[in-house]
C-alpha cells in the first residue's frame, strides 16, 4: 500500500525555490534540497523525479510568486507611463538593496543554464514573456491615452524594458551603487519619450 504524503507539495517547492535562489542550480545538492524541504529523499523523487524537473517547477513557482505579484502595479487597472517609471525607478533602488544580492532567480538561472538547457529556456522565456507582456500593456494604456508618442513600437519598447530589468539584475551583482542603477534606470526611461 502506497503511504499518502505527508508533506505540502506548495509548501516544499517554495523551499526548494529559496535554496535554487540562494545557491544556484549547480551548487544545490540534493542533500541541500531535502534538508531545506524537509523531506526525504524518496519523497523528493517520487513527487519531482529528479533535481532537474524540480527546477523547472522552482521556476514557474517563481513565475507565480514572485514575478506575477512584481508586474501586479503595471497590470492594475488604468496603469500607464507612471506606472512603467515608477515599476522601472523602484526596481532600481530595489536592487542595490544589501538584502537583494542574490538577485532574480529568473536572471540567475538565464545566466547559469539558459545557453545549454533548452527546457530551462523555455521556461525562462515564458516568465520572461510574462514581464514583457505587462509592459507592452501598460504601454499601450500609455499610448491611448497619449503619454507615449502613437508612432513608438510599444512591442520593441516593451522588449527594451525587460531587457535593461535583466541587465540591472546583473549590473547590481558586481556594482550594487544606488546612485549608478538609478541613473541607468533614468536613462532607459528616456525611451518613452
Amino acid at each position: 500500500m502506497v503511504r499518502p504524503k505527508s508533506f505540502d507539495r506548495e509548501t516544499v517547492l517554495a523551499k526548494a525555490m529559496e535554496v535554487f535562489w540562494e545557491k544556484g542550480y549547480e551548487a544545490t545538492s540534493m542533500q541541500d534540497l531535502v534538508e531545506a524541504m524537509g523531506i526525504h529523499r524518496g519523497s523528493l523523487y517520487d513527487t519531482f523525479r529528479d533535481k532537474h524537473h524540480l527546477f523547472l517547477e522552482a521556476i514557474a513557482h517563481y513565475n507565480m510568486a514572485v514575478t506575477r505579484k512584481a508586474i501586479a502595479h503595471l497590470q492594475a487597472p488604468g496603469a500607464s507611463r507612471s506606472a512603467i517609471e515608477q515599476y522601472i525607478l523602484t526596481f532600481a533602488v530595489r536592487a542595490a538593496d544589501k538584502d537583494q544580492q542574490r538577485g532574480c532567480l529568473m536572471t540567475n538561472a538565464i545566466m547559469e543554464l539558459a545557453t545549454h538547457d533548452p527546457e530551462v529556456a523555455a521556461s525562462l522565456r515564458k516568465s520572461l514573456s510574462s514581464v514583457e507582456d505587462a509592459f507592452y500593456r501598460a504601454l499601450g494604456r500609455a499610448q491611448d491615452k497619449g503619454e507615449i508618442d502613437p508612432d513608438k513600437d510599444i512591442r520593441a519598447l516593451a522588449q527594451y524594458l525587460t531587457s535593461n530589468l535583466q541587465g540591472l539584475r546583473v549590473m547590481a551583482k558586481v556594482n550594487p551603487d544606488r546612485d549608478t542603477l538609478q541613473q541607468v534606470a533614468q536613462l532607459a526611461l528616456k525611451a518613452l519619450d
